[in-house]
This record gives structure tokens, C-alpha cells and sequence, in this order.
């Protein structure tokens, strides 16, 4: 009995530890990534707000060709939704919306997971041309995970989770504008 009672005290002192770390960890993660293409800034731009093109580039759209994808009101303007629907739990359920779009420049968006986990995060492509035929693009992500999930960040690389996603779905984005 004695040793379970040490047991139990251990485990409870594990818990309180981890919780009491948690209060001190960052909650917020940012990823970027960027890349030159050689095409005119608005030729880029076009081809990012919309979001029916991210299946073509995005590495996470093509992780599951047979998720259902929806688009609602019109693709490429400030409110468009884009949903996708999955069974597989790395793809998952959720929803990107456009929050803003600075023409020529930037385009925000929230992406809502809901299965299989719930988050609000956010995301943004970031264009600026180089010269008359080559653009610079930022592809960004920002998150955050709450108390006491936020104690995952301390064990989760999300620099180099994201940023490979990112990173591979730019020069995706790269091979199909210089073609």
C-alpha cells in the first residue's frame, strides 16, 4: 500500500509539474517561408487569391485526392469559403476562409480545423515584385495553442513541421508558374 501511495504521489507531482510548465510556455508559433518566381507580381497574385489553386500547389490539398472539397461565394474575393472533408485524420475536416486581400500584395485568410481537432489559426500569402517579371512570395502560418495544450510546443518542431509543407508547396507553386 505504501508504495502505491508513492506511486500515486510521483504521478500527481508528474501532472502538477507538467501544468504548472505549461503556465510559462509560449502559446503562439509563426512559420514562414519564401521563394522567387519568375513571373510579374500580378500574374502571381491572380493565380494565390484564388483558392481553387491551391489544390494544384498546396501539399496539404493533395494529401487525400478523394477528401470533398466545397467553395462558397465568389473564389478570390474577401469572405470566399473553402472547405475540405476527409476521412483521413491527418487531412481532417475544416475551412479557409479570406479575410482580407491588399491587391497586389497580401491575402489573409482563417483556417478553422475542426476535425481532428478543433483550432482557429491563421495564414497569408505575401507577393512583392523583384522587377518586371520576378515576384518574391512569403507563405505564412500563425498559430496558437492553449493552456495546457501549449505544453506540446515545448516537444512539437512546428518550424520544421509547417515550414517543410510550406517550403514544398512553394516550389509546387514555382514549377507551375514558370511552365
Amino acid at each position: 500500500m505504501k508504495i502505491l501511495k508513492i506511486i500515486l504521489f510521483a504521478i500527481v507531482g508528474i501532472v502538477a509539474l507538467a501544468l504548472i510548465t505549461a503556465i510559462f510556455v509560449k502559446k503562439e508559433y509563426a512559420v514562414e517561408r519564401e521563394i522567387t518566381i519568375n513571373k510579374s507580381n500580378q500574374a502571381v497574385f491572380d493565380y494565390l487569391k484564388l483558392m481553387r489553386n491551391q489544390q494544384e500547389f498546396s501539399v496539404w490539398a493533395k494529401m487525400d485526392p478523394l477528401a470533398i472539397h466545397e467553395y462558397k461565394g465568389t473564389d478570390g474575393t474577401v469572405g470566399a469559403v473553402y472547405s475540405w472533408n476527409s476521412k483521413r485524420k491527418d487531412v481532417g475536416i475544416g475551412e479557409q476562409t479570406i479575410l482580407s486581400i491588399d491587391n497586389g500584395v497580401q491575402i489573409n485568410y482563417e483556417l478553422h480545423f475542426i476535425e481532428p481537432f478543433e483550432a482557429r489559426d491563421k495564414a497569408y500569402f505575401l507577393t512583392s515584385a523583384v522587377n518586371d517579371s520576378t515576384t518574391t512570395v512569403k507563405w505564412g502560418f500563425e498559430g496558437k495553442m492553449n493552456y495546457p495544450m501549449n505544453l506540446m510546443l515545448l516537444f512539437m518542431d512546428m518550424e520544421k513541421m509547417l515550414g517543410n509543407d510550406l517550403e514544398n508547396g512553394l516550389v509546387n507553386l514555382k514549377a507551375i508558374l514558370e511552365k
